[in-house]
């Protein structure tokens, strides 16, 4: 496994590799910054690791109703710069951010490599009003961050996440750190030893991202037609950003009721 001490910092002068990153992933390590303005980052990893088990997700009343009154819209991989700057901007609760302009640009980068994603949340006129972005490696889905500018936006986009992983065949979500926002939802502490050999297992394990958005265009087509959310979507309710259509709410629920 590789040390903290084995993995170089990055200067103003210096972009972060994406190799590097990958690499550091897949041995427990992910980076940070102290500031927006910092020029360098620092290596973490933590020794109680936060994960969300994905068939323990917990769906409260209040989130499943809010997915079945459709109040937004869900996509993936549409706004990705987007929604990293929105998770790096400050806001009222909170001033700072660790992610610098490095890791902005790092990530942005992974994502047109086809490593790192996003899911977003939109609401009836259009706007982007939440979502996350995070890391994939084989069966390892790493979340990195998200936002919300809009009651339950965040929530939603997290619960797109877990039904796009378990369908995807997916054996792990770490969320880095345990926050009591992320147990509401079932999330857990491991101790390093444990976090680990999971992502052994999961990393060296495949899944399917695009699997959930295959299964609905079949659905589409053996229905005779693209549906009513996805009319709306081309007939403008969305602004051009929202390109691709992601499921309903009602079918985030269902999936999810399923095993919650």
């Amino acid at each position: 496994m590789a040390s903290l001490s084995s993995l170089p910092s990055a200067g103003a002068a210096q972009r972060l590799d994406t190799g590097l990153l990958l690499r550091a992933y897949s041995a427990g390590l992910f980076p940070m910054a102290d500031t927006r303005e910092a020029e360098d980052v620092f290596w973490v990893e933590p020794r109680r690791r936060g994960i969300l088990p994905l068939q323990d997700f917990h769906l409260s009343r209040s989130l499943a109703k809010v997915l079945k009154q459709e109040r937004f819209r869900h996509s993936c991989d549409n706004a990705f710069e987007s929604v990293i700057a929105e998770c790096a901007a400050a806001t009222a609760d909170r001033q700072q951010s660790w992610i610098n302009a490095s890791i902005e640009d790092a990530y942005c980068r992974l994502h047109a490599e086809g490593h790192a994603h996003s899911i977003e949340t939109w609401d009836r006129e259009g706007r982007l009003v939440g979502g996350l972005y995070g890391v994939r490696i084989g069966a390892a889905f790493f979340g990195e961050s998200m936002f919300s500018r809009a009651t339950d936006a965040s929530k939603a986009a997290l619960a797109h996440l877990v039904v796009r992983l378990r369908v995807g065949g997916f054996r792990l979500l770490d969320t880095q750190f345990l926050t009591a926002h992320l147990a509401s939802f079932g999330g857990v502490e491991v101790k390093r030893t444990q976090y680990l050999a999971m992502l052994n297992a999961a990393t060296s394990h495949p899944a399917d991202w695009r699997l959930l958005d295959h299964l609905q265009e079949t659905q589409r087509y053996s229905d005779g037609g693209e549906g009513a959310a996805a009319a709306g979507l081309r007939a403008g309710r969305f602004d051009g950003e929202a390109g691709g259509l992601g499921p309903s709410g009602k079918c985030i629920a269902q999936l999810l009721s399923q095993t919650s």
